[in-house]
Order: C-alpha cells, then sequence, then structure tokens
C-alpha cells in the first residue's frame, strides 16, 4: 500500500484499442464507482485474460456469450485450458449496436471491403448479403482496429464498428445499427485471479455458477446425458451449454456449462460433486451474482 494508507487504483483489462464494444462495456459497468481506477486496452482477448493469470493487472473484463453468434470461443478456451488461476466473478450485458463506417461519406455500392471483428461480421451477415454484396468481408483483432484502419486508408473501404468508435477517430457512420437483429446483445464476464470475492452485493438475488468438464467416456452411447442428468435429478437448472475442442484428438470436447444458483448451495455442490464421477476433469470457473 502506498505511503499515507491510499489502496493503489483497480487496473481493469478489456479488448482493445480504444473505441471497441468492450470498452463500452467496461465504462457503463463501471460508471458508478467513482474512481474507475486505470484502464488498460489488451490487442486480443487470449491477451487480456492471460495478463489477469500473470497478476499484470486485477481484472478484466471480457464478451462470453453473444445473442446472434453465441459463444466467444477465445474467451471459453482461454478460460478452460490455459487461465487456471482465474474465476469469474461477475458478469454484465451490453446491448450491441453495429454501424457501418467509413472515412468518409461513401455510397454503399461502391464499397469494395467490410473489415470488423469476426463477431460482428457474423452479427450483420445478412445486412452485408444484401447492402453490399460485392464487398470483400475480412476479419481483424477488434472493431475499434477496423475502424482505425479504415480512417488511414483513401480506399473505398468501411469498417462494422460503435458509434463511438467513428467519432474518436474522425470518420462518418454511413448506416446505424445494421444488426441482424435489433436486441443484439452481448454477455461480458468479469475475471480475477482466483480467491477475489465476485464484483457485485454479495446478498445479490440471482446467482450463476460456470463449470467446465470433460471425459474419457465422451465418445460412448449416452456419456453426455449421464453427466447433465446430474444436474436434472437435483433441480438445477442449466442457462448454456456450449462444446469446445479439447485440443487433441478429433472427436473429444469440453463442455461449459452455466447454472443457476451458488456454488455452496447443496443441490448446486451436489451435482458437480457427482458430473466427477462420469469424467476426468471438472473445474469450477467461478460462482457469481447474476446480470
Amino acid at each position: 500500500m502506498p505511503p499515507g494508507g491510499a489502496a493503489s487504483p483497480i487496473r481493469t483489462g478489456y479488448l482493445g484499442p480504444a473505441g471497441t464494444f468492450s470498452e463500452e462495456a467496461v465504462r457503463a459497468a463501471t460508471a458508478g464507482d467513482g474512481d474507475a481506477g486505470e484502464h488498460v486496452p489488451f490487442a486480443s482477448i487470449h491477451e487480456t485474460v492471460m495478463a489477469v493469470q500473470a497478476g499484470a493487472i486485477d481484472r478484466a473484463l471480457v464478451p462470453i456469450e453473444n445473442s446472434l453468434e453465441g459463444g466467444v470461443s477465445a474467451t471459453l478456451d482461454a478460460l478452460a485450458l490455459e487461465a487456471r488461476e482465474v474465476e469469474i466473478v461477475g458478469e454484465t450485458v451490453l446491448a450491441i449496436r453495429n454501424c457501418l463506417i467509413a472515412r468518409d461519406d461513401l455510397a454503399l455500392p461502391l464499397i469494395e471491403v467490410v473489415v470488423s471483428h469476426p463477431q460482428p461480421l457474423g452479427q450483420c451477415a445478412r445486412f452485408l448479403r444484401t447492402e453490399v454484396p460485392n464487398a470483400t468481408v475480412r476479419a481483424t483483432t477488434s472493431t475499434a482496429d477496423a475502424v482505425r484502419e479504415v480512417a488511414s486508408s483513401h480506399a473505398p473501404w468501411a469498417a462494422l464498428g460503435p458509434r463511438s468508435a467513428a467519432a474518436l477517430y474522425g470518420c462518418r457512420v454511413l448506416r446505424e445499427g445494421v444488426d441482424d437483429e435489433s436486441d443484439n446483445a452481448t454477455r461480458f464476464v468479469w475475471l480475477a485471479r482466483a480467491g477475489t470475492p465476485p464484483i457485485a452485493p454479495a446478498d445479490a438475488a440471482a446467482w450463476k455458477t460456470s463449470v467446465v468438464f470433460a471425459g474419457a467416456g465422451d465418445q460412448s452411447p449416452g456419456w453426455l446425458v449421464r453427466c447433465l442428468s446430474e444436474f436434472a435429478f437435483r433441480g438445477v437448472n442449466l442457462t448454456r451449454i456450449e462444446s469446445r475442442p479439447r485440443k487433441g484428438r478429433l472427436g473429444h470436447y469440453l463442455f461449459h456449462v452455466d447454472m443457476e444458483g451458488r456454488a455452496g448451495e447443496p443441490s448446486v455442490a451436489d451435482a458437480i460433486a457427482a458430473l466427477g464421477g462420469h469424467c476426468e476433469e471438472v473445474r469450477l470457473l467461478g460462482s457469481y451474482p447474476a446480470a
């Protein structure tokens, strides 16, 4: 602790650079905190998660699930496979409004290339097919990087990203709200080192618990049903289940599940313990107040 007893400012990581939806989520989630500390941008989601693991930052807010495109694989894989000292300690949801952005006013038929992070490209796929069908679609590391690239180019390119990025990098919004569905939203999770208290009041009404599991029997008939039945038999409601490759032999998977309730509740704790009877690995990713 520095002289005078003042605590060091909290360092919060996010997918940068400035102008991403991740930065919008951080600012929205910390708006009522008074001194929100230092916001630290990283070049990728993986780097953001691993910075928490290394202790380079205190916490991070990263996307984990989108209402249109589903799970964010970079977050799921980093948590399951590498960041074993990192836990989910909270969550927040951000409404997503993608804009089509260019350096200057540009008629849509003249656009040759549209760049963005893979998630917005998927979230706006129908718009891209119907409104700019002749444009080449190219992925980049973040929405803000896409807008910066368009801002520095004199070519007839456009980017998908937030309105704030257009303002930040001196670009124009050609079309607003180009998401394929108007209720597009992304769920972000707060990450911190294992043992960190949840980022929310401890008396929050609703809680979630996240677990990842895998087993050698994942190719035998009924294995997954037996695993999931441990929750059903105890009345534990699963709110999400998603599979990811185990990064080994083809056909073997890790399963991410979110469930209602605290990890310490008897029904939840018993279900997770029983899951261990079917699996080689069961790991608690976090228990935290639901958004």
